[in-house]
C-alpha cells in the first residue's frame, strides 16, 4: 500500500473523514446530515481508533464513506485512527481512499495518521499461494489531503520503512533467514550510507568469542557478527551510541531441548537483532544527525553431536569463564561477547541491548510492556520516555548485588543461569558483568513484544516491529541536536 500527500481531494472510491471526539457535524458532504445522524445512532463519537462506515452519492457517483475517530488529536490518537482506517478498508474492495480533516489538522497530525495507516498495512503474503480473493488486499493508495504534511511524512515514512524491515526479518522462517542470510538482507543498507562490518567464525575464534561460538557449534549454519554504522554528524561525533541485538535465528534450546509444542515460534528469537537492523534503516532513511552503531550477534542454536553440553565451560571474549548449566539460556552467551566487542571496537559511553531473552519476562509483563534494566537512572528514564512517546512501552526492573550473587559458580567465574525465580533479573545481572566501568548501559528484554497473537492498533497478527520506534525516538530526543 502506498501513501500519497495532496493539497486537494483526488478522485477516490472511498472518502475518509478524520473526526475529533464529539465533532462530526461539519462533514463536507451533501449527505452530511444523514451520515452524521447514522453515525450518532451507531454510537460513533469520534473516539481514537473507532470508525463508522456508510455509502453516499457524491457528484453523481456512489462512494464509500468512512468516519475514523481521532479522539483528542494526539500523536497516538492520530496513529490509532490511521490504523483503524486500514484495518477497515485493506481487504474491503476499496482501492483508493482520500483522507480529509474537516476540523483541520497540522501537517504533523496528518502525517501521524498516514504513519499509523502505513504501519497497520504491513503483512507478509509471500508464501501464500491459495489466498482467496476476498482475503487479498485491495487498498492500493491512501491519499492524505494536507497542504503541509510533506516534511513530517518524509521523517515518519522512513521510520515506518524501518519497522517494516524488522517485521520482515522476524517473520521469515529459519530455513530462509539464518546468520549468513540475515547479513545479506542487511547489505542494501550500504546504499543508504551505512557502513557494514561482518565477522565470520574464523575472525571470532581469533578474538576469543568462546561464549557466542559455543552456542553456534551445534548448527551447520555458521555464526556471524554484524555491525552497521551510521554517522550523520559528518565525523563530529567520535563516540557512537551503540545498540546490540540478540540474533538467534532459531532456538531449539540446544541439548536442553525445548518442548516441541510452540517451538516453531522460535524463529523470532532474533527479534532484538531485527529491531536493531530496522532502527538503523530508519535512522539512515531520515538522515538522523547522530552517530549510531548497531551490532547483531547472529547464531542458530541446534542439538547435534557437536552441540554444547550442559556443564561445559566456555571462555568469553572478556576473559571471564562461564559454566553453561542450561544450553537454552543461550542469548546471554551471544550478547556478552557482542557487548565486549562493541566496547573494545567503538569505545562507547552508552550501550543499549535488546533481546527476546527470557520467558520469565512474559510471565511478568505479558505482551503489554518490555522490561528494562539499567545501571544508569538517566538513561533508563530517557528510554522509558521514548518508549511511551513512540508506542513501544517499557517497565523498569531492579538490579542488585543480591541477585548478582545467584550467578556465582563453584568452578568458573559464573553460571549462565540462576535459580528458578527472578529469571529475567539474573539474566540482566549476567550481562551487567560484561559492561565496562563508566559505560551507561540498558538491557531491554522484549520477549513478549516482538510477536502478537492478535492485531494491535498499528500492527496485524504476527511480527510487531517492536523496538524500532523506541530506538529512533531515543536517538531523536537525546542524541540529535
Amino acid at each position: 500500500m502506498e501513501i500519497a500527500i495532496s493539497s486537494s481531494r483526488p478522485n477516490a472510491d472511498t472518502l475518509v473523514f478524520a473526526v475529533a471526539r464529539g465533532d462530526f457535524d461539519a462533514l463536507p458532504l451533501g449527505a452530511a446530515r444523514t451520515i452524521a445522524g447514522a453515525a450518532a445512532a451507531a454510537r460513533f463519537a469520534g473516539e481514537a481508533g473507532s470508525s463508522f462506515e456508510s455509502f453516499a452519492e457524491e457528484g453523481g457517483t456512489l462512494v464509500r464513506i468512512l468516519l475514523v475517530g481521532i479522539g483528542n488529536g494526539t500523536d497516538t490518537d492520530m496513529e490509532r485512527a490511521g490504523g483503524a482506517l486500514v484495518a477497515k478498508l485493506l481487504v474491503s474492495g476499496a482501492t483508493h481512499a482520500a483522507v480529509e480533516f474537516p476540523g483541520g489538522a497540522s501537517g504533523e497530525a496528518a502525517a501521524r495518521l498516514a504513519y499509523g495507516a502505513l504501519l497497520r498495512s504491513w503483512r507478509i503474503d509471500s508464501y501464500r499461494t491459495r489466498l482467496s480473493e476476498k482475503a487479498k488486499p485491495t487498498l492500493g493508495t491512501v491519499t492524505i489531503v494536507s497542504a503541509d504534511a510533506g516534511a513530517a511524512w518524509a521523517r515518519l515514512s522512513a521510520v515506518a520503512a524501518g519497522v517494516a524491515f524488522t517485521r520482515e526479518l522476524v517473520s521469515e522462517p529459519a530455513n530462509i533467514l539464518y546468520p549468513e542470510s540475515f547479513v545479506e538482507r542487511c547489505r542494501p543498507l550500504e546504499q543508504m550510507g551505512i557502513k557494514i562490518t561482518v565477522l565470520d567464525r574464523a575472525a571470532m575464534e581469533k578474538l576469543g568469542m568462546g561464549a557466542l561460538l559455543g552456542v553456534a557449534q551445534g548448527s551447520v549454519r555458521e555464526a556471524r557478527l554484524l555491525a552497521m554504522e551510521w554517522d550523520g554528524t559528518g565525523g563530529a561525533s567520535t563516540k557512537p551510541v551503540v545498540f546490540v541485538g540478540k540474533g538467534v535465528t532459531f532456538d531449539t534450546g540446544g541439548i536442553s531441548l525445548k518442548p516441541g509444542a510452540g517451538m516453531e515460534d522460535m524463529k523470532w528469537d532474533m527479534g532484538g537483532a531485527g529491531a536493531v537492523a530496522g532502527a538503523m534503516k530508519a535512522l539512515a532513511g531520515r538522515k538522523a544527525k547522530a552517530h549510531v552503531v548497531g551490532i547483531c550477534g547472529l547464531v542458530e542454536n541446534m542439538p547435534d553431536g557437536n552441540a554444547q553440553r550442559p556443564g561445559d565451560i566456555v571462555t568469553s571474549m572478556s576473559g571471564q569463564t562461564i559454566e553453561v548449566l542450561n544450553t537454552d539460556a543461550e542469548g546471554r552467551l551471544v550478547l556478552c561477547d557482542a557487548l565486549t566487542w562493541a566496547q573494545q571496537t567503538y569505545h562507547p559511553d552508552i550501550i543499549v541491548d535488546l533481546a527476546t531473552l527470557t520467558g520469565a519476562m512474559i510471565v511478568s509483563l505479558g505482551s503489554e510492556y518490555a522490561g528494562i534494566f539499567s545501571n544508569d537512572d538517566g538513561l533508563a528514564d530517557d528510554l522509558i520516555a521514548a518508549g511511551k512517546a513512540a508506542g513501544d512501552p517499557l517497565w523498569r526492573f531492579p538490579l542488585s548485588d543480591a541477585y548478582d550473587k545467584l550467578l556465582d559458580s563453584p568452578i568458573a567465574d559464573m553460571k549462565n543461569i540462576g535459580p528458578r525465580f527472578a529469571g529475567s533479573i539474573t539474566a540482566a545481572q549476567f550481562l551487567k558483568r560484561f559492561v565496562d566501568d563508566g559505560v551507561k548501559w540498558a538491557h531491554l528484554d522484549i520477549a513478549g513484544m516482538v510477536w502478537a497473537d492478535k492485531p494491535g492498533a498499528v500492527w496485524d497478527k504476527g511480527a510487531t516491529g517492536y523496538g524500532v520506534r523506541l530506538l529512533d525516538r531515543l536517538v531523536a530526543d537525546r542524541f540529535e541536536g
